[in-house]
């Protein structure tokens, strides 16, 4: 653990106890061996002063919902110290009761709800106070001696603490703890099985004092054991399979990575991998993010995950209180014996923070073994924090999910037009979409970790397989496929038309969605609320002169995605077609191209851009919207449909 503080930078902050305060916890908070995504909390006591110039007392403590990595001056909750220290010496206070008296005592109306450590750090008589969720400190004291070995590294600098549940409770019990107690002998306070406290009137001496504490912890655990350079792997179609499996058991489609890791995979290797995995997590406060347990994989998913789900069922009755409404039974993350791991979220962001943590349970598990046995809480404590209804409250928040979220959208001829355009609505409806073009650029075209840009020559089988395979093994599975890729080879009469023009388009407009739908239909099976859209022409039912060439590849691509919906539906895919007419903002509609059309009707260019039954422009973005009604629940009973977008055509209507 290296010491961080810089100088130069600190000066920066000036004589602001605030801005120091900012600065010191950013160099906590994006150290992840400290602190994960959110947690630990810090604070300062400095005066707040009112709009009247009055001064009172105040904690500034981080507010509910800011992350120490990256938290500024409104992230910390200016809570009156003297009620605080009030409420700490009350017999007993209800969470939510602690909550709403937190909240009264706050200086500013508009600041975030503060921490619930809140009482905790204001009974600490120093200014600067630090909380980290340490992985060292933790993981020696997750080990059957624990309490003797935390004793041992740190003699009586510290104050050891058994657990305690967070909040009101873990307050009262240092409050009484330390009514004889010499602060001024402390460096820190660790809580078993929780974390480390560190404090100091200088936010640089409070700070230092958590990287030597912890670096002590590290020293003591030494390397913890070796993990091989070799990477695991798993077949994509197995991944799926899983994803989709855990999807249904949620009740919500799921992302799902998998790390073959040398790290993860020489876990998921060990003899008695299965048995240390499933003792319980690094800290109670992981528990809302990857359940108590993980799931076990084995050659049967279904039978593993109903056992599972048995498992979680039985661990909710031997626990729950009156009111208490069961979570989903679905895991969080599973350990793939001989190959690495698994990690589930609703999104991106979600499946992130799950692997983050779980690289840092094996981490810890492993260094742990090596020091007696990994131990961890008792499934009661654990279960108290999961269904804790302060961390409860924090995923009620934006419950309300977009359509697609967590589902899995791959779109082809993604670079630009109709294909960028869907790209962009399957984003803002909450899906993950693999973007695939023959344009190179495609690659870095989205700045998303939400977009997978992929290089892929539709008309190579290859090409395509490995696209497919490198969205399932990104994502987890394969739910909504988009076959937009196009061309539109030169106008001409068929007795003028070039052999390599008919071939051209009925390669790419043809036989590329053919090759498109062979590969994913696999994954679609495994897929949530399948769905595969093609995108046609108008051309279909009314075919122009000269166009022979693209109107009927456009009929042999309809014609192949209706005997697709009879082949499919009793899989429970669902593949209906649109029909768009004159998008002219797609790549098809050169500037020759619209002169050509437009003069062979004996129109103008804007008249021409204008000639449907409503007198209006069709814009990808129009066509966009179909495509995703189409994929959604909206056309949920629907399939093998042909729907124009298209403003209207005489010849079609």
């Amino acid at each position: 653990m290296k010491n961080q503080w810089s100088e130069a930078e600190a000066a920066a902050c000036g004589d602001d106890p605030l801005a120091m305060r900012v600065y010191s916890s950013r160099l906590i908070g994006r150290e992840a061996a400290l602190v994960l995504h959110g947690g630990g909390n810090t604070s300062v006591k400095a005066p707040f002063i009112d709009m009247f110039g009055e001064v009172s007392e105040a904690l500034f403590v981080k507010g509910s919902g800011w992350d120490l990595a990256t938290i500024e001056g409104p992230g910390f909750a200016p809570v009156r110290l003297d009620v605080l220290k009030k409420m700490a010496r009350l017999s007993a206070l209800s969470d939510p009761d602690m909550v709403s008296a937190q909240r009264v005592a706050l200086l500013d109306a508009g600041a975030p709800n503060p921490s619930v450590e809140a009482i905790l750090h204001a009974i600490i008589p120093f200014r600067y106070v630090d909380h980290s969720h340490a992985d060292a400190v933790v993981t020696v004291s997750n080990t059957p001696e624990g309490e003797t070995a935390i004793r041992s590294i740190y003699g009586d600098r510290v104050l050891v603490v058994p657990y305690v549940m967070p909040g009101f409770d873990l307050a009262r019990a240092i409050w009484r703890m330390t009514q004889e107690v010499d602060w001024t002998a402390l460096e820190g306070i660790v809580l078993m099985r929780h974390g480390l406290f560190t404090f100091a009137d200088d936010a640089r001496e409070s700070y230092r004092r958590m990287i030597d504490l912890v670096t002590e912890a590290e020293d003591f655990l030494g390397e913890g054991g070796s993990l091989e350079n070799s990477r695991g792997s798993v077949a994509a179609l197995a991944l799926a399979t899983l994803r989709g499996l855990v999807s249904r058991s949620a009740d919500a489609a799921m992302l799902a990575r998998f790390d073959g890791s040398p790290c993860a995979y020489a876990f998921a290797c060990r003899e008695d991998a299965d048995s240390v995995a499933t003792r319980g997590p690094l800290t109670p406060d992981h528990v809302i993010r990857t359940k108590r347990l993980p799931l076990v994989v084995t050659d049967q998913p279904e039978k593993a995950l109903a056992k599972y789900e048995s498992g979680y069922q039985t661990y909710f009755d031997a626990h729950t209180r009156a009111g208490q409404q069961m979570l989903d039974p679905a895991p969080r993350w599973a350990l793939w014996p001989d190959s690495g791991t698994v990690s589930f979220g609703r999104s991106v962001k979600d499946v992130e923070v799950v692997a983050d943590i779980i690289e840092h349970t094996v981490e810890a598990i492993v260094q742990a073994e090596c020091h007696g046995g990994w131990r961890a809480l008792p499934a009661s404590d654990v279960f108290d924090v999961e269904y804790w209804d302060l961390e409860q409250a924090k995923l009620r928040k934006g419950s309300s999910a977009a359509e697609f979220q967590g589902r899995i959208a791959l779109v082809t001829g993604a670079a630009s037009g109709i294909g960028q355009a869907c790209v962009k609505e399957l984003l803002a409806n909450g899906a993950v979409v693999a973007a695939l073009d023959v344009n190179p650029l495609i690659t870095e075209q989205y700045e998303t970790s939400n977009v997978l840009g992929i290089r892929c020559d539709v008309t190579d089988s290859a090409d395509v397989a490995d696209a497919v395979e490198r969205v399932v093994l990104r994502f987890g599975g394969l739910d909504i496929v988009v076959s937009n890729a196009g061309i539109f080879t030169a106008s001409a009469p068929i007795s003028e038309m070039k052999e390599e023009d008919w071939s051209r388009s009925l390669d790419v407009n043809l036989s590329a969605a053919m090759r498109l739908l062979r590969v994913s239909i696999p994954y679609l099976a495994h897929g949530i609320d399948p769905s595969i859209v093609i995108v046609g022409s108008k051309n279909v039912s009314a075919p122009g002169p000269g166009a022979a060439a693209y109107s009927a590849a456009k009929a042999g691509l309809t014609q192949l995605a209706r005997v697709a919906a009879l082949e499919l539906a009793s899989s429970g895919i669902r593949i209906n077609t649109v029909h768009p007419n004159a998008v002219f903002d797609t790549a098809i509609w050169t500037d020759e191209v619209l002169q050509a059309r437009a003069n062979h009707y004996g129109l103008s260019v804007d008249e021409y851009r204008t000639s449907n039954l409503l007198g209006t422009q069709v814009r990808s973005k129009d066509v966009a919207r179909m495509v995703c009604a189409m994929a959604g629940s909206l056309f949920a009973k629907t399939t093998g449909a042909q729907i124009p977008v298209d403003g209207g055509t005489e010849r079609v209507v």
